[in-house]
């Protein structure tokens, strides 16, 4: 019987899976589920520039059918697995027959946290998880909207700039005091603050939700605790994701703030792994810490590390955390985990751009967190991120000084 693989879920980590299987000489079946009516795309773009490109926008594929074709993987598309039967190694699928596996990853990535508040109903308040609803928050973003953002994150901040472009009236409401409170020093995070403020982006800290109001003619307020009212055409919410681990779960695999994953990104069943969002796994550089990480080059990586794990060739994940998103003309880039650093130093890199670089107590390079125009950043970041991997300890005055070039760091 020809062996067969399977992938559920057809997102950066399940494409980039399915395409390395073959790569990696794996001669049998390979199954693709989406379910998705398209080809596997990128989602970064969703917030950038499927929201405010010239003309009707199309998903921005990461693989398209010849490709697919050409490494022998069928797809199928618009098609939900409904659960996994581990004993008979089939996966069940929504109006198909069942699907045999001999090996089977699990790639569903993460779903939109909900906003809980009064009046935050699925007509109400909208999210960016997928082409369609980026289509819908496209067709609404037009000059003089007045759009509310609920969470001062990433996708959220995103969203903000891509509304501004299209000449919308943004208010970003944050519960937290500051923005990006998650995942950036404060300083990095000022920057971008004041560069939304600046691109005329009204921005709520420590406020709190009381409730939404919806008008008969559609339009809506946000009342905050303080009692004041926000007006607001459309709302959208980015106040977190939730890894999807509802197949993983049904199927009693081991789970812990996700599908659990051993270093190989194996899952509890020895026939069965994951990647990407909706996975946690013990990350070799920062001392076996259990993480899970939402970006897509994790997707990507992992997705490329799982497959020879599934050929039996795999080795530890230890790829360099990475992450970036784009503000104007700012980008902001991390590297590593910056809460493993006790001390940062920071480097002026130019033209408003600067560097800040976290070392851990016994002085190892552990993170790099940067802001600036992007050729301002750009190869330091990756030059750090070299340096990390490499559990270089780089001196304090060295890594500050920006005469000194990161390159010749590498001994």
């Amino acid at each position: 019987m020809t062996e067969q693989f399977v992938v559920i879920g057809a997102g950066e980590a399940g494409a980039r899976a399915a395409v390395a299987l073959r790569e990696n000489g794996f001669a049998g079946a390979i199954s693709l589920i989406g379910d998705e009516i398209h080809l596997p795309y990128e989602r970064p773009p969703l917030s950038k520039a499927v929201l405010t490109g010239e003309g009707e926008p199309s998903p921005p594929h990461i693989l398209d059918e010849a490709r697919l074709a050409a490494h022998g993987v069928t797809h199928l598309h618009g098609t939900a697995a409904t659960a996994i039967e581990r004993a008979g190694h089939l996966v069940l699928l929504a109006g198909r027959d069942p699907l045999r596996y001999d090996r089977l990853l699990i790639a569903t990535g993460a779903r939109a946290r909900r906003l809980a508040v009064p009046g935050a109903g699925p007509d109400t308040v909208h999210y960016l998880r997928n082409f369609a609803e980026a289509l819908t928050l496209r067709r609404r973003l037009h000059a003089g909207h007045r759009l509310v953002v609920i969470g001062g994150g990433f996708i959220g901040l995103e969203l903000a700039a891509a509304a501004v472009a299209r000449g919308a009236v943004v208010t970003v409401i944050e519960m937290a005091p500051r923005l990006l409170g998650r995942a950036v020093p404060a300083e990095i995070a000022s920057v971008i603050a004041a560069r939304h403020e600046a691109a005329g982006v009204r921005i709520l800290v420590g406020a709190t939700i009381d409730r939404i109001e919806t008008d008969a003619d559609g339009s809506h307020r946000v009342i905050l605790g303080s009692g004041e009212a926000v007006a607001a055409d459309t709302i959208i919410a980015g106040v977190g994701a939730l890894p999807e681990t509802t197949l993983a779960e049904q199927a009693g695999l081991a789970l812990d703030n996700g599908i659990a994953a051993d270093a190989y990104l194996a899952t509890s069943d020895p026939d069965i792994f994951t990647a990407g969002d909706c996975c946690s796994f013990p990350h070799a550089l920062y001392g076996g810490r259990r993480i899970r990480l939402e970006a897509w080059r994790n997707a990507q990586d992992q997705g490329t590390a799982v497959a020879k794990s599934m050929l039996g060739a795999g080795e530890p994940y230890a790829a360099v955390p990475w992450f970036w998103s784009d503000h104007y003309e700012l980008t902001l880039q991390i590297a590593g985990l910056a809460d493993e650093g006790t001390e940062t130093v920071t480097r002026d890199a130019g033209d408003g751009a600067r560097i800040d670089f976290h070392r851990a107590a016994d002085g190892r390079l552990v993170a790099v967190s940067a802001v600036g125009p992007n050729g301002r950043i750009a190869k330091d970041v990756r030059l750090a991120e070299m340096l990390i991997a490499r559990r270089a300890a780089p001196a304090a005055a060295e890594l500050a000084d920006a005469s000194v070039k990161l390159k010749s760091l590498m001994v």
